[in-house]
C-alpha cells in the first residue's frame, strides 16, 4: 500500500521538485532521523494542508500547507521528529492491525487499487481513506510528540518549538470562519482521526521545563529557504476558502516584520474575495500598504488598477495597470490590459 502510495506522489503534478528545498527539508529530517536517515524518502506536495506522514516503507510526504504554518526550523525538525517516532516504532502497522477488520477496510483497500487516486476522487475522499490508514491512537500520538520533543531538542532545536506549533494551529481554528470548525479542537495532522487537546500541548510544555532556554529556532535560515515559495503558497491557501484562519495564518507569517509586500497583498485578496461589509475598503488599503514594500507581487498594482477605474480614476488607472506590466512583464493577460491601458487614455484622464 505505501509503496503504491509513494509511486502515486512521484507522479504528481503536486510534486514540488526544486531542489534546494527538497533538500533542505530532507537535511532537516535526517538531523532528527537518528538513524532513520538512509530510509527517508521524501516528497513535498503542493497541497494548502498542514500535514506530513511517513509510511513504514520509509516514504514520506509534507505538506506545502505544513511549511507554510512552520515559523521556524526547530518547528518543522519537531513534526518530522514525530513522524520519524511513528515510523521508528511502526505505528503504522500497530495501528492498521486495529482498522484491517473494519468496515473501512473495504474503502481503503478501493482507494488503494485507484493509486491512492486522489486526483480520481477528489481531495476529500483521498484524505478520508488515508486517515483511515494513519489514524493513530491517543497512545500512540503521544509516544510520538515525546520522540519528535527528544530528538529535536537532541539535535539543538528550540525546546518550546513543539507546543508553540500546536498551540498556534489551535488559534487558527479558533479564527475560523466555519463554526463546525471553531467547535472542534484542531488536529495535528490530516492522518489523525483525533483532536489535539489543550492536554497535548500541555504535555510539551511539561517535556520542555527541564530544557528552558535551550536551542535554536533557526528562524531566519528557515524563512530565508521557504520565502520564493510564499506568494505561491499563499495563492493555494487561499483556494481553501476559509478566510479567518487565512487571515490568521497571515498575522503570524508578519509578526515579525518580513515579506511584508507579499502579505500584505494576501491580506487585501482575502478581503477582495470575501466581499463582505467594509472589506473593499479592507482590501484597498492593504493593496496600497503592499506597494510600498519592495517585494509586492505585480498583482498588488493589477488589482489597485481596478479599484482606480471602478472608481472613474482612469489616469490613476492606466497609471498602475502600467507598472503591473513593467512588473509582470510575462503576464498571460497582456495584451489585454494594454487594450485598458489604450482606452483609459484615449478617453482622457481623470
Amino acid at each position: 500500500m505505501a509503496d503504491r502510495a509513494e509511486q502515486t506522489a512521484r507522479q504528481s503534478g503536486e510534486l514540488e521538485r526544486d531542489a534546494a528545498l527538497n533538500a533542505y527539508v530532507h537535511d532537516v529530517a535526517c538531523r532528527v532521523g537518528d538513524g532513520a536517515c538512509g530510509d527517508i524518502r521524501l516528497y513535498i506536495l503542493n497541497r494548502p494542508f498542514f500535514n506530513a506522514a511517513m509510511a513504514p516503507n520509509g516514504y514520506m510526504e509534507v505538506w506545502s500547507g505544513l511549511l507554510l504554518r512552520c515559523d521556524n526550523e526547530a518547528q518543522l525538525a519537531f513534526v518530522l521528529g514525530h513522524e520519524i517516532g511513528h515510523y521508528s516504532e511502526r505505528h503504522t502497522l500497530l495501528q492498521w492491525r486495529n482498522v484491517r477488520g473494519q468496515a473501512t477496510a473495504g474503502l481503503i483497500l478501493s482507494v488503494v487499487s485507484a493509486g491512492f487516486g486522489a486526483a480520481i476522487l477528489g481531495d476529500l475522499l483521498y484524505l478520508g481513506a488515508l486517515s483511515s490508514v494513519f489514524a493513530y491512537s491517543r497512545q500512540l500520538e503521544s509516544a510520538a510528540d515525546a520522540i519528535g520533543f527528544n530528538r529535536a531538542v537532541a539535535a539543538g532545536y528550540d525546546s518550546q518549538a513543539g507546543a508553540e506549533l500546536w498551540t498556534n494551529l489551535i488559534a487558527e481554528t479558533q479564527a475560523s470562519n466555519d463554526a463546525t470548525v471553531r467547535r472542534k479542537e484542531t488536529r495535528g495532522s490530516v492522518f489523525a482521526t483525533h483532536p489535539l487537546s489543550a492536554d497535548r500541548v500541555a504535555a510539551l510544555r511539561t517535556l520542555a521545563t527541564g530544557h528552558a532556554g535551550a536551542g535554536e529556532t533557526f528562524h531566519e535560515r528557515y524563512r530565508a529557504t521557504i520565502r520564493p515559495f510564499l506568494d505561491h503558497w499563499l495563492r493555494e491557501e487561499l483556494r481553501r476558502r476559509d478566510f479567518g484562519e487565512t487571515l490568521n495564518l497571515l498575522d503570524r507569517l508578519g509578526a515579525h516584520g518580513e515579506d511584508l509586500g507579499v502579505i500584505e497583498f494576501y491580506r487585501g485578496e482575502v478581503y477582495r474575495i470575501r466581499r463582505g461589509e467594509g472589506d473593499r475598503a479592507q482590501a484597498l488599503a492593504h493593496y496600497t500598504a503592499a506597494i510600498a514594500q519592495p517585494d509586492a507581487p505585480a498583482g498588488a498594482w493589477d488589482q489597485l488598477g481596478e479599484f482606480a477605474q471602478a472608481d472613474g480614476h482612469n489616469a490613476d488607472a492606466a497609471n498602475y495597470f502600467t507598472t503591473y506590466l513593467a512588473r509582470a512583464p510575462n503576464a498571460q493577460d497582456r495584451a489585454l490590459v494594454q487594450a485598458r491601458i489604450a482606452q483609459l487614455t484615449q478617453g482622457g484622464a481623470q
